[in-house]
């Protein structure tokens, strides 16, 4: 039997972007709104038909990239176009089973979707997917049971994701106590453009052009490129030509990057050379001043991270530039200093990190059990 022939799929409207708000009308679910439910949900500020009006607990998939039911819960809202609802329920099938188990035929349509750039989902196909119909009992037995078990590994995910944070704030707690230790006394006040020189990078374009498989071609430095540690790039994946170099900036080993959009302000330090697209900024130390792993502490620390957000707040787009980066003040004591510091911070980390993946091994269990649990339940094995 087919889920055609036990629901129907309703797609959304295409409500007019031009009466789009942040604050006023009704929530729009988009695709980006499934995941959590619409917490920052756009608005629309204008008339509709309720037979869009969607309500918690409805099952609503996303029909472009990541092929993915959901069980909404933020309330009443507009179904927006490039999102479905699953509705109209026969009596033969149990709206959670379905819930529990068509992500499974989801994630195989996906896996199986030819693409150019994004991935398109259609209501035929999802009518098409033949379901298991088990009698309705079973299907509430299973249900039940799955209701129980992932409401214990819910509130253990919220525990591990808790300690987790909490790890993260140790790191930075210990970080800053150490540079605050290192600075008690005798420091010296010194902008970051005058410890380092300042650079922003370079994207020729259109990029496709300039890349490269050929072994003497330049690397081409991402942000994708950053090893587990998150502190040094080493190598790349990419190369571009050499005619791509002079659209670009080309830096060296022993450099600092800092990514200056997005995410700003998270530092790496280079142990190779390449070149690097605008979305980077370069810092080349003075070494004559500053410890290489004290600067990468420092510029990690939440002290300067907080003083990039509260200068980049103030441009239209929160991003990093050099004149911003370079005002920045730091203190600076004496290299000895920074480098007791480094060892304080180093036995720090070692013992966050610790924690921190002893948590996310916590969090990889939870998941494989969620999947053994849905396997057994539509293998027949927990009725």
């Amino acid at each position: 039997m087919t889920l055609g022939d036990v629901l129907e799929v309703q797609n959304g409207f295409a409500f007019s972007s031009k009466k789009f708000s942040s604050s006023a009308g009704m929530p729009l679910i988009r695709i980006r709104d499934l995941k959590d439910s619409g917490k920052n949900a756009t608005r629309f500020d204008g008339a509709f038909d309720e037979a869009y009006l969607v309500s918690d607990g409805d099952l609503l998939i996303g029909m472009d990239g990541e092929f993915v039911c959901y069980q909404w819960s933020g309330g009443s809202a507009l179904l927006n176009q490039r999102v479905c609802r699953l509705h109209g329920f026969s009596g033969d099938l149990h709206a959670r089973f379905l819930f529990y188990g068509i992500n499974e035929f989801l994630t195989k349509i996906e896996e199986e979707t030819p693409y150019t750039t994004v991935k398109h989902l259609s209501s035929r196909t999802i009518k098409s997917i033949q379901f298991p119909l088990p009698p309705m009992d079973t299907q509430e037995r299973v249900v039940a049971i799955l209701d129980q078990a992932f409401a214990a590994l819910d509130l253990a995910r919220v525990h591990a994701e808790a300690n987790l944070k909490d790890a993260g704030d140790l790191q930075d707690g210990l970080i800053a106590n150490a540079i605050d230790h290192a600075t008690a006394g005798g420091t010296e006040s010194i902008k970051l453009g005058e410890l380092c020189k300042i650079a922003r990078g370079g994207s020729p374009r259109p990029i496709k052009k300039f890349l490269t498989t050929s072994a003497d071609g330049i690397n081409w430095i991402k942000i994708s490129d950053a090893t587990a540690s998150g502190k040094f790039i080493k190598s790349t994946k990419e190369r571009i030509t050499k005619d791509g170099v002079s659209r670009s900036r080309l830096v060296t080993s022993g450099s600092f990057l800092l990514t200056n959009s997005m995410s700003f302000g998270r530092p790496y330090i280079l142990r190779t050379e390449g070149c690097i697209h605008d979305g980077w900024l370069v810092l080349e130390p003075d070494y004559s001043k500053v410890d290489q792993d004290y600067l990468y502490y420092l510029l990690g620390s939440r002290q300067v991270f907080n003083e990039f957000d509260r200068l980049a707040a103030g441009s239209t787009v929160r991003n990093l530039n050099i004149n911003l980066a370079s005002s920045v003040i730091v203190m600076l004591p004496p290299l000895h200093k920074q480098r007791e510091a480094v060892n304080r911070i180093e036995s720090a980390v070692t013992l966050s990190t610790r924690l921190t993946d002893r948590y996310r091994d916590q969090l990889s269990d939870l998941g494989t059990l969620r999947q053994s649990l849905l396997q057994q339940a539509f293998s027949g094995q927990l009725t």
